[in-house]
Parts: structure tokens; C-alpha cells; sequence
């Protein structure tokens, strides 16, 4: 059986995890909601409020079905959210797609896994917890470690160094790519093709 043949007779769920509220909008902590927003528009869609306290869509993407989501709890809560709405259109976790921010990873470097740890990433953590299982795939979007030595707390509810913005911006056009190529052909692929991908080198040289 190819890799990727169970996601592609089946709806997909993509989720980006992030904060509620204005303030957040353009934290690190918000990658996630930021790569959700990204795919709508590349899918021709709007992230809207519908069910499940959060903002979210039904699109289609080449024949495949597709639902948006980005919770609209707080990160720690995030799991309720993702399993109410797989359970309501009967997706399986194999097929549910997580993007998220990660400390271990440095600023320009992604990381697609499937069946990984939480990592001491409360959205992830609480999702495990909800679903009963880590076996979902994830975008894992490498924010780094504190300069200046802030407080983790505040860092990740933090905008990134000015010097790290290009790369950002380049990570998430990386990470839409990871989304279609897990819808197109499942996780083999989109690790396969996201992993050996690598900005990270050039943080400080915008």
C-alpha cells in the first residue's frame, strides 16, 4: 500500500495551534494559526467562526476535503477542541495534521513527525491527552531559545528578533508546502520533502 493512500480517501483535518486575543497575533506562540491563515488563502477559503470555539472551514483542495481549524482557547486547551471537531467529521487521527511552534528547533528549520512526544509543548500535550493517541502528524516550526535570557513564558508570547522575520517568512511558505504535500500523499512525502530543509543558517544575515 503507498504511503499515503489512507489520507487520500479520507477527509483531513489541519489545525494551527495559537492564542486567542490581539495581543498574541503575531507571537511565536502563533505560527500555527499564522500557516492556517496562509493555506486559506491559498485555498481560496476564509477561516471563519463555526463550531467547536474556534475559527474553522470546510474547503476542498484538488478533490480532496479538507477542514481548517485554529482553536480559540488558550494553548493548554487545545486538544478538546481538535478532538471535538475530528470526532464530528469522523477523522481519523492518522489523518489530522498539527502545525506548532518549537523551542528545540532553531529560527528557519521544520520538522514534519508523525506518532512524536509532546516535547513540553502544552497544545501538543493536551491534544495527546484528548485523542488518546500521538498517532497524528505534525509541523513542528523551529522558533529557537531565548537571546537575552527572557523567560520562556514570555518569550514564546513574544513578536521574533528583527533579524529573524525574513526567515519566518520563508519557514511558513515551506510549511503551506508540507500541508499540500501531506494532503496530496500523506506523511512519508511531506517528511521527505520538508525535513531536509534548513534556514536556520541564515538567522542574523537579513
Amino acid at each position: 500500500m503507498k504511503g499515503g493512500e489512507n489520507v487520500l480517501q479520507k477527509k483531513i483535518l489541519i489545525a494551527g495551534l495559537g492564542n486567542p486575543g490581539t495581543k498574541y497575533e503575531f507571537t511565536r506562540h502563533n505560527l500555527g494559526w499564522k500557516v492556517i491563515d496562509l493555506l486559506s488563502n491559498v485555498l481560496g477559503a476564509s477561516v471563519v467562526n463555526q463550531h467547536f470555539y474556534s475559527k474553522s472551514i470546510k474547503t476542498m483542495f484538488l478533490d480532496k476535503k479538507i477542514i481548517l481549524l485554529c482553536p480559540q482557547t488558550h494553548m493548554n486547551q487545545s486538544g478538546f477542541l481538535v478532538m471535538a471537531c475530528a470526532k464530528y467529521h469522523k477523522i481519523a487521527s492518522q489523518n489530522i495534521l498539527i502545525i506548532h511552534d518549537d523551542l528545540d528547533l532553531p529560527v528557519g528549520r521544520l520538522k514534519v513527525i508523525q506518532n512524536g512526544g509532546a516535547g513540553g509543548h502544552k497544545g501538543v500535550l493536551s491534544i495527546i491527552r484528548y485523542l488518546g493517541t500521538k498517532n497524528f502528524a505534525r509541523i513542528k516550526m523551529g522558533i529557537g531559545r531565548p537571546r537575552y535570557g527572557e523567560a520562556i513564558e514570555d518569550f514564546v508570547l513574544s513578536g521574533f528578533y528583527k533579524d529573524q522575520k525574513g526567515i519566518i517568512e520563508k519557514a511558513l511558505n515551506i510549511a503551506i508546502q508540507a500541508c499540500e504535500f501531506f494532503i496530496l500523499d500523506g506523511i512519508e512525502l511531506a517528511m521527505n520533502r520538508i525535513n531536509c530543509q534548513n534556514f536556520a543558517n541564515m538567522e542574523g544575515k537579513q
